[in-house]
């Protein structure tokens, strides 16, 4: 088969065994309990009337939430096709964004193929809260893909699509593209002198931009101190804080560093390292600094160097190091045997899996499923728009979904993403820590209690399964929903 034919027939398999090794996809999980009501209140802006301000926190940094609401209004979809959709495409991206970094870089297709299926084994980037694959739409994915085919378009010396690449991943998540262009930007530079010209001249509105964004725009304020108090409400999210990294964390994320450089110098020994690669590996040195810096930074406890969670950007380091970890493996001389390496980790990729079939998990879950928890959150959509709900802090880990997403609704707190969103807002850190700590022990609630918090934060209902002396407006299973005036 032609190699530009290739690609397109491997599509199927990656996107199955990517699939199954995240857990298979579920729509409205993790990260969701953020990102599908912020594209929900784009589409009915009045449905959120009390969290909104809430949601706005990271919202209004991004433009992730106009762009898929503009695709659900432009294609009449709903939100879980189109989110279900979206995945698919992220998927497609990443893979399209290997198999060209593969092809450029690797001797034989064989390694190419033993790439794109050690692409597919979903793991953890430590200490960073993010994976490799999320089991669900996340539109950092999209933007990891567009970096990718980016990446393999700089080895092809096509620099203008990879600007282009590179704004569009902006329109989905911000940090990660902001990643990708500093790192691409600086390669650029150490490989072409009119790249340098050209990206000398985009500083000088980029400088003007930033100017504007950190005094009168979206991030205005955010090169501020954050104080002890801040800092301590966010002390769960253990992500954002590197300086606190255990030696595991470093030796791991450090690790990708070492592995990369080692394998460079093996392929130019080799004889196989073109000006592009060199100045790709070179320029990745930019992406250290910057997280060299934001230690710094953290340090001083500026607020942006948290709010961009530097982290993350060991995802990069973790693709180039499996790049070369594989071509070691599959091309390095005296080690020819890509065939069996591809097989070695396609089996392995199916095994891990099987696995998840195995337990019973579904496959790809386009909606939510068909519950106690799933029942009460429909009821929940038929009846009073733009009502406030009390229900179990961790209801969104308990039920795998939050009340925003699956009931579209206020909820009092949702502990796990709330916190999340304090990072950017300090008043939403002590909102959330607030009604965490006021219903932190749930199943101990009285009647008193939550008829109190009920006219305090002007609350409708509540969603338990424990036992009250209220009225009941629904129920389904153990769960009853009460009405609080």
């Amino acid at each position: 088969m032609k190699s530009r034919l290739l690609l397109p027939a491997l599509l199927p398999v990656f996107l199955v065994l990517a699939t199954l090794n995240a857990g298979g996809y579920r729509y409205g999980a993790s990260d969701q309990a953020f990102y599908q009501p912020a594209v929900v209140e784009k589409l009915h802006p009045e449905l959120y009337p009390r969290d909104s301000s809430l949601i706005a926190a990271q919202a209004k940094l991004t433009l992730y939430d106009e762009v898929v609401a503009g695709l659900v209004r432009t294609t009449g979809q709903s939100v879980p096709l189109t989110f279900a959709v979206l995945y698919v495409l992220s998927l497609v991206l990443v893979a399209t964004g290997a198999w060209l970094v593969a092809r450029q870089l690797f001797l034989t297709t064989w390694g190419a193929v033993a790439f794109l299926a050690a692409m597919t084994l979903r793991h953890a980037i430590a200490r960073s809260g993010t994976n490799t694959l999320e089991g669900y739409f996340h539109p950092r994915q999209v933007a990891f893909g567009l970096g990718l085919i980016a990446v393999g378009m700089f080895l092809r010396g096509r620099l203008v699509p990879v600007a282009v690449l590179v704004l569009i991943a902006g329109l989905f998540h911000p940090t990660a593209a902001l990643w990708f262009a500093v790192w691409l930007a600086a390669a650029a530079m150490i490989l072409d002198a009119r790249a340098r010209r050209w990206i000398a001249l985009a500083a000088i509105p980029t400088t003007i931009g930033a100017l504007w964004a950190f005094t009168a725009g979206p991030l205005a304020g955010r090169l501020g101190v954050m104080d002890d108090e801040w800092l301590a409400l966010l002390g769960t999210k253990e992500y954002l804080f590197p300086l606190d990294w255990p030696p595991y964390a470093w030796t791991l994320n450090l690790g990708y560093l070492v592995v990369v450089w080692v394998f460079y110098q093996l392929r130019q020994r080799a004889g196989l390292v073109a000006a592009p690669e060199r100045a790709l590996i070179l320029g990745s040195a930019s992406l250290a600094a910057c997280f060299a810096v934001a230690l710094i930074t953290q340090a001083m406890h500026i607020t942006l160097s948290f709010q961009l969670q530097p982290a993350r950007l060991f995802l990069i380091f973790d693709f180039l190091a499996t790049l070369y970890i594989v071509w070691a493996l599959a091309e390095m001389p005296a080690r020819r045997a890509p065939v069996v390496v591809a097989v070695i980790l396609v089996m392995a990729s199916l095994a891990r899996g099987g696995a998840v079939l195995a337990s019973g998990r579904p496959f790809f879950r386009m909606d939510l499923p068909a519950d106690d928890w799933t029942r009460v959150m429909a009821w929940a959509r038929t009846t009073d728009v733009g009502s406030a709900w009390l229900a179990d802090p961790l209801h969104a880990t308990v039920h795998g979904t939050s009340v925003r997403v699956a009931g579209e609704r206020d909820v009092f707190v949702e502990a796990i993403k709330d916190a999340a969103l304090g990072i950017y807002d300090r008043d939403i850190a002590q909102r959330t820590d607030q009604r965490f700590r006021a219903i932190k022990d749930f199943h101990l609630l009285t009647k008193e209690q939550v008829t109190s918090l009920a006219r305090e934060y002007d609350l409708e209902y509540f969603v338990t399964p424990y036992p009250f002396d209220l009225p009941v407006a629904f129920e389904s299973g153990p769960l009853r929903v009460y009405r609080l005036r």
